[in-house]
């Protein structure tokens, strides 16, 4: 995202079940420190069982050593997405595209505080209370309580 005072760049990591954020970082740099401290969170926050599938594209950041090491330390299986084939990451792409849509395009942040602050705010709205339609246009934490 761009700010007045310089570029952000984001991290996401999305329950392909119930479609939430459940881990996220920002960085003034792309690279495997931003997208490790996302799958960080996650690792932090639950507990993925042995053998849960880490689905991510090919970017450089996703395909280092160190990244991958910390995917298969936790257990996982990492799949990555097949060359040529967008709809692999299709979820993420579709989580960005609406964040951009209904905050990013809107605004221009000042700074990067004021950017986390809002896209933190977005993604407990995305989490709380967005539908969606692959879950029969209810929100993810409705969805989430009736599949318990």
């Amino acid at each position: 995202m761009k700010t007045r005072a310089g570029w952000l760049y984001h991290a996401v990591v999305i329950d392909l079940y119930t479609r939430s954020v459940i881990g996220w970082s920002f960085s003034r740099k792309r690279n495997s420190e931003l997208t490790k401290s996302a799958l960080k969170m996650v690792l932090a926050r639950q507990r993925p069982q042995a053998g849960c599938i880490f689905h991510s594209d090919q970017g450089i950041e996703y395909a280092a050593h160190e990244y991958r090491e910390l995917v298969e330390s936790a257990g996982m299986t990492r799949s990555m997405s097949r060359k040529g084939n967008p709809l692999d990451n299709a979820i993420v792409e579709s989580f960005f595209h609406s964040m951009k849509a209904e905050l990013v395009h809107q605004r221009l942040f000042e700074n990067e505080i004021d950017a986390v602050a809002h896209i933190i705010e977005y993604i407990e709205f995305y989490n709380r209370e967005r539908l969606h339609s692959s879950l029969g246009y209810q929100s993810r934490s409705e969805y989430e309580k009736i599949a318990a």
